[in-house]
């Protein structure tokens, strides 16, 4: 159970935008880490995604997603550094996505693996997706920087990123 819950970093999008968010020197202390992550892009598509690289490297990632619609369910797996879910612009006006990604022993020397779980909010006609995901980085490197763009678009106003380390002793 962890005894320690301390923010590392928090990014917030200004009104001009970003094509990407980073959160970078990400220090080794902590056992664990956890992003807490509200989104929005400027595309009008529905139901896309972003991109999480670690350490700017966008090889060696393997993703196992399960997902629904309030009617149908599906499942994916992918080699990509792709994530879960992004709300467009065409989505309820002022409403965000949400992701909470768990990333556990991110500062050893073997893989690193994490769970995360998503929901796209969208209170019009359009569909509304929510999501969990498994995620492998095949990569022995502490993890010292995230970087977060999405498919299309770029993130609006008040789109914010939220890093935690977590402290097991």
């Amino acid at each position: 159970m962890a005894t320690t819950f301390t923010k590392i970093a928090s990014v917030s999008v200004g009104s001009g935008g970003a094509a990407t968010i980073t959160l970078s020197s990400i220090p080794g202390t902590y056992t664990d880490l956890v992003l807490k992550f509200s989104n929005r892009t400027d595309n009008t598509g529905v139901g896309n995604g972003f991109t999480l690289t670690y350490n700017a490297s966008s090889t060696n990632y393997t993703n196992r997603s399960i997902y629904g619609d309030g009617s149908t369910t599906a499942s994916s797996s992918s080699s990509t550094s792709g994530m879960m879910w992004v709300n467009g612009s065409t989505e309820t006006a002022n409403t965000f996505a949400n992701v909470e990604l768990y990333i556990t022993n991110y500062a050893g020397s073997n893989f690193k693996s994490s769970s995360n779980d998503a929901v796209m909010e969208n209170n019009a006609s359009a569909t509304t997706y929510a999501g969990l995901q498994a995620r492998l980085w095949s990569d022995t490197a502490a993890i010292t920087s995230m970087t977060l763009t999405p498919s299309v678009g770029n993130w609006v106003q008040y789109t914010t990123a939220t890093l935690y380390g977590i402290k097991n002793s």
